[in-house]
């Protein structure tokens, strides 16, 4: 089995990474042996997808790095901090809130 994973980082950040070893690799990240994240530690695990393949869990963690698949993810994953709305919330209970500003302002 392969994941892909995510990872909240201490500066807000979301990390996207891969592996055939989710233990391990959360355990690296927790001593500070992953550059990518050291400097931002603690990292919590937020979500991860399993896939059979590592072909396709490279694949998914490029797709989730992009534009598309971070809003993806962000709308479907977790809930986070809605930043026009300022509280936390999803982005679909958000969306109305930021409607209305709009068209207001």
């Amino acid at each position: 089995m392969w994941y892909t994973y995510f990872l909240q980082l201490n500066n807000g950040d979301v990390y996207v990474g891969s592996t055939n070893d989710l233990r391990r690799r959360l355990s690296s990240h927790q001593a500070g042996q992953v550059a990518s994240t050291k400097q931002n530690l603690p990292a919590t695990l937020k979500s991860y997808v399993a896939v059979e393949t590592e072909a396709l869990a490279r694949e998914l963690e490029r797709y989730f790095k992009s534009g598309s698949g971070k809003a993806f993810a962000n709308k479907r994953f977790w809930k986070h901090p809605a930043i026009a709305c300022g509280h936390e919330s999803t982005a679909i209970e958000c969306a109305p809130q930021t409607v209305r500003r709009r068209a207001e302002g």
